[in-house]
């Protein structure tokens, strides 16, 4: 019997965790298995072609948000081009049908939960041709009433996919686990579900790590729900790291208040470049947080994201979640100014989702709830937020993508933010613009977006205090674009004398020997006004020595 295990990836980077671990776990006496992963952007037609040359027996599919719908199209076809296939479901979007499932969907079994243990009782029944008893963890059209999951009591019980060479490290982004479960029961999210948390013994954990560092894998990213739910274990992990690691970057989604003075002394040491810490604020309101169970300290939280902020190498990213019970839209601004306030690097606002098996939907009626019923299952209005406040709060998300996340508008917004006092009521005041101009719908290049900044900066401000803004808006701009003679956007003022053209050139040429570079490079030079660090008439050169993989380099020069 052949078993093919497969999946859809919302893009081709992405590298399985799931397919390979069940294919370990399952071994030989399963028959052979397949490893094969696509990508939902795709055609129907091509990926129809390439399951089916597998000529497999049975075709195993693991189903998330971003897949659901492709994946179940491809069953109803793969059943009706062989009716004797067998398929199967697994994964969080499949984990909680009921058993009319079957009813809508050609499918043999429907794995719940935790996949391991029931996939390989199916495989090992099917392959030995036996009647399959009912199984935790596992739903099927002749038992249909799933009686609990199946969780591992030891993960250690899972062979080293990567050891086995299942898991394509060439890809530069590799997701690795360390533990299962989390000890926190946020209603928002499905881990809430297994409070337990089950780790994989340390030395397994250095093992897999010590593999992926020596095949200098690009990008490490823990799915862990809450890395450092264990201080001891969290140290250790990253004293490893810091000891064998020689270029990978590592992701980690923490617990921003359960970082304890070692750790963040150890954290110290950290290089640039090579951790990355996701930090779930989801609401700055208390009782927000009470009514999804999320318990957290917010001034420890901030307390040491301010540490990690000023004295690591490590980037930020922290998250808020909008439409959760309790906070309205003024309250959610709140939050966005307070988590802001916290300079990390990057900022996410992203509605909420109600999704299956998550506390939260069950409890949806309640709060007033409602959403989207196909994936994402995103939420549509609630009793604190109607439709047109979360269409608000989606665009200043998205605002805030674009000037404040880029980092391609630092100069401007600086000086912008002091004058709304709140970052988020000039996002507000933005959004506003964006709206009125329909600019959601078009898809701005850098050179768009400062063009329709520059002309909201023209719509809001006159005379002196125009000229700052958009002298800043012109900074930002040369830092991130290479700007020629000639063909400057209009928000520069390139009237340069002569004398200063001529010194222009001998300044660039003085400054590209110092290089010691040869042959000629490309500069643009602007006349600022309102600078705060150079007050008065001031010419800046923009000088673009090179540009390649790693992006543009731009060296700034006073004239």
């Amino acid at each position: 019997m052949q078993t093919l295990l497969t999946t859809l990836h919302s893009k081709y980077i992405h590298a399985s965790l799931a397919l390979p671990c069940l294919a370990a776990y399952c071994g030989e006496e399963c028959g052979e298995i397949l490893i094969r992963e696509y990508s939902v952007n795709e055609p129907k037609e091509i990926l129809l072609a390439q399951i089916v040359a597998c000529d497999a027996d049975v075709i195993c599919f693991s189903v998330y948000l971003w897949n659901r719908v492709a994946t179940l199209e491809l069953v109803s076809c793969l059943k009706r081009i062989n009716p004797h296939i067998k398929i199967v479901l697994g994964g969080p979007e499949v984990s909680f049908e009921s058993k009319h499932f079957f009813q809508h969907y050609p499918v043999d079994a429907l794995i719940c939960g935790e996949g391991e243990t029931p996939l390989r009782a199916l495989l090992t029944a099917w392959q030995q041709g036996q009647d399959l008893p009912p199984i935790a963890g596992l739903m099927t059209p002749a038992h249909p009433e799933l009686t609990g999951l199946n969780l591992l009591e030891s993960l250690d019980d899972i062979p080293s996919p990567f050891a086995a060479g299942l898991v394509d490290l060439t890809r530069g982004l590799v997701y690795y686990e360390s533990s299962r479960g989390c000890p926190y029961t946020c209603s928002f999210c499905m881990s809430a579900l297994d409070e337990r948390v089950r780790s994989f013994s340390p030395e397994r954990i250095k093992s897999d790590l010590k593999i992926l560092m020596d095949n200098r894998v690009a990008k490490i990213k823990f799915v862990d729900r809450t890395f450092n739910y264990n201080k001891q274990r969290t140290r250790e992990i990253f004293d490893f790291i810091l000891q064998h690691n020689h270029c990978s970057h590592f992701h980690f989604e923490i617990g921003a208040h359960l970082l304890d003075e070692e750790t963040l002394e150890l954290l110290e040491q950290v290089p640039e470049e090579m951790f990355q810490f996701e930090i779930g604020v989801q609401s700055t309101l208390p009782e927000t947080l009470q009514n999804v169970g999320r318990q957290a300290s917010l001034q420890r939280l901030a307390d040491n994201v301010h540490f990690l902020r000023t004295r690591t190498n490590i980037h930020l990213h922290l998250d808020l979640i909008a439409g959760l019970p309790g906070e309205d839209y003024p309250q959610f601004l709140q939050s966005i100014d307070w988590v802001s306030a916290l300079s990390a690097h990057h900022l996410q606002i992203e509605p909420v989702k109600l999704l299956p098996g998550a506390p939260l939907r069950l409890q949806a009626q309640s709060w007033g709830i409602e959403y989207d019923p196909s994936p994402p299952y995103t939420i549509l209005k609630s009793k604190q937020l109607g439709f047109d406040d979360l269409e608000r709060l989606r665009g200043i998300g998205r605002l805030l993508d674009l000037f404040v996340n880029s980092g391609r508008f630092s100069f401007l917004l600086q000086k912008l933010s002091a004058h709304f006092t709140r970052l988020s009521l000039l996002l507000e005041d933005l959004d506003r613009f964006w709206r009125q101009n329909d600019l959601y719908s078009q898809s701005l290049s850098l050179t768009g977006q400062c063009l329709a900044f520059d002309r909201y900066l023209q719509e809001c401000f006159r005379d002196d205090e125009l000229l700052a803004y958009r002298e800043l808006l012109g900074r930002d701009y040369a830092h991130h674009q290479r700007v020629v003679a000639g063909s400057a956007p209009a928000f520069f003022n390139t009237e340069l004398s002569e004398d200063e053209s001529k010194a222009a050139r001998v300044r660039v040429r003085q400054e590209w020997e110092n290089l010691n570079r040869k042959g000629k490079v490309q500069y643009f030079a602007a006349v600022f006004y309102h600078l705060h660090d150079y007050p008065g008439r001031t010419v800046l050169i923009f000088m673009y020595p090179v540009k390649n993989a790693t992006g543009l380099q731009v060296k700034e020069l006073l004239l």
